[in-house]
């Protein structure tokens, strides 16, 4: 379809909205003179060179990841290296599962029957009756009275040695 085709329309007059003649009045004497001036502030923050370069260099590297050509690879055999164990380690595990399956396996039946019989040993009355002397003792401490007790003055007596006695010491 091209322009010349089709046929544009232009409405008539009558056919346009109306505006109110209030309105049109107001338009029509409004003074730009009245309105404030102001200065027009631009609150666009612009990127840094340091975050340009850094978007430019992932792109660089995004490019050149989807345009890599995989035919430039050479192939290349993996070799898996499996240190197996040494024979005394499989000995030493052989060992610890036979004891393992030995003692899950064990047959209970093959056990003989016990009683257990549990001794209790009682003091001597000896001891016993040592034992009673100490809680007697003990008792008589806690439950003595010090308000019975007397007062005594104790007197230190330290004789000093003679004049005489000093003399024979210095001369031994």
């Amino acid at each position: 379809m091209k322009m010349a085709d089709q046929q544009v329309q232009i409405p008539a007059v009558s056919d346009l909205p109306k505006v109110q003649p209030d309105l049109k009045s107001q338009l029509e004497q409004f003074d730009p003179q009245v309105l404030k001036t102001t200065d027009t502030e631009e609150k666009v923050v612009l990127p840094t060179a340091e975050e340009v370069a850094s978007e430019k260099a992932q792109q660089a590297v995004l490019k050149g990841v989807e345009g890599f050509d995989q035919s430039k690879l050479k192939h290349a055999e993996t070799q898996e290296k499996v240190i197996l164990p040494g024979a005394e380690e499989m000995q030493q595990e052989k060992t610890h599962q036979n004891l393992l399956q030995g003692v899950e396996s064990y047959d209970k039946t093959a056990l003989k029957p016990t009683d257990t019989v549990e001794k209790i040993i009682l003091p001597d009355p000896e001891v016993i009756a040592q034992e009673k002397e100490q809680q007697q003792l003990r008792q008589g401490i806690e439950s003595f009275d010090t308000g019975k007790l007397k007062h005594a003055e104790t007197q230190e007596k330290n004789p000093l040695p003679t004049q005489e006695a000093i003399e024979q010491e210095k001369k031994n």
